[in-house]
């Protein structure tokens, strides 16, 4: 419907009666806002949702966790250590989490004292080749207390036992305990000759290089437990060879000396078993004698009286007792009556006689 009130040539359109653009605009606007908010409350809701989810986090086994609020701790002592399980500490920057791997054992190698020797000849077992001379600026070395020169080479294996003072009292506890063994195997090295070290004291010389290792960890406070120590000791490259026969001129010497000594042993041992042999032989035979003599005596004393008051009856009496003992155990009897014309008689006797046939035996009673 044409404006009467319009320009000639133009035409302006009149609204709609009943209908009210303004309050069309505001509901739509309404409408959107409220779109609008749902989906801002449910963003809010999922940014809320993903914050508290990254607040959480997990203690895995053999670990523990130290929350770090603005840069310290969050407790004191043992309450600052969390352990397995579920755990929650604000985000980063607010929060810091620091993990410490407590339950298994760590391993420090220290070189410094130790020839110069590359991966591969490491890995098959092989020594470098002689160079003539030491290299002071490539090869690591000590100083015995005989003024000799050794190659040392120590494997430590720890535990941490406080976590706290292991991650937080020192900005690299693994290097720290590095120059605590370094030091240990330098401190032992000036208290023993080469020979100990190398041969005649090796236990020593590594006990040595353990003690003075505790007493440094337990000064410094640096939070672990020192495990078994090994420790390899080497003499130079190029004097190696020397050293290996002063060992073996060493461990010969010692070879035959422990010969010796046990030859030596078993001898004085024979000998000892001999003379004790005959001391007791003897013993045994001047107490049988004497026994027997005594007893001799004793019958001989006991017979006096007899002898004193008819001493021919006596001697007839034991050459009859001997006689009759004779004729008793002798096998064969031979006598020699006296010839009537006074002469001896002649006795021939068989020596290589056969010997008598025992007796027959009849198996029947009755003689068939």
């Amino acid at each position: 419907m044409a404006d009467p009130n319009s320009r000639p040539g133009s035409i302006r359109l009149a609204p709609t009666p009943g209908v009210n653009p303004d309050d069309a605009s505001s509901q739509a606007l309404t409408e959107a806002l409220g779109s609008s908010f749902l989906l801002v409350r449910f963003c809010m809701a999922l940014l809320l949702a993903a914050f508290v989810f990254s607040c959480v986090f997990t203690v895995n086994p053999n670990e523990v966790a130290v929350v770090l609020r603005f840069g310290k701790p969050r407790g004191t002592g043992t309450e600052a250590l969390l352990k397995q399980g579920l755990h929650w500490a604000l985000p980063y920057p607010i929060d810091e989490i620091v993990r410490v791997r407590i339950g298994e054992s760590k391993t420090l190698r220290s070189s410094v004292a130790w020839y110069a020797i590359s991966p591969e000849e490491e890995a098959a077992g092989a020594v470098p080749a002689a160079t003539g001379t030491l290299r002071p600026g490539v090869d690591g070395h000590t100083l015995t207390s005989d003024g000799n020169i050794l190659h040392v080479r120590a494997t430590m294996k720890y535990r941490i036992a406080d976590p706290i003072a292991y991650a937080f009292n020192f900005r690299d506890a693994t290097n720290i305990l590095a120059n605590l063994l370094n030091n240990s195997i330098y401190h032992a090295s000036a208290r023993f000759t080469a020979d100990a070290a190398l041969y005649n004291d090796r236990i020593a010389f590594t006990d040595a290089i353990r003690g003075r290792l505790s007493q440094l960890i337990e000064r410094t406070s640096i939070g672990v437990t020192l495990e078994p120590l090994d420790v390899e000791v080497s003499a130079p490259i190029y004097v190696k060879d020397a050293f290996n026969d002063v060992l073996k001129a060493t461990q010969d010497r010692q070879r035959k000396i422990s010969e010796a000594q046990g030859y030596y042993d078993e001898t004085v041992r024979k000998a000892v078993g001999e003379a004790k042999s005959i001391v007791d032989t003897g013993l045994v035979s001047s107490n049988s004698l004497v026994q027997t003599i005594g007893a001799e005596s004793k019958f001989f004393h006991d017979q006096l009286a007899a002898y004193d008051r008819n001493p021919v009856l006596f001697r007839e009496r034991n050459r009859i007792a001997a006689v009759t003992d004779i004729l008793t155990n002798a096998p064969d009897k031979f006598f020699l009556p006296e010839r009537a014309d006074g002469q001896r008689r002649e006795l021939r006797i068989n020596l290589n006689r056969e010997p008598a046939s025992p007796p027959r035996k009849d198996k029947d009673p009755s003689g068939r």
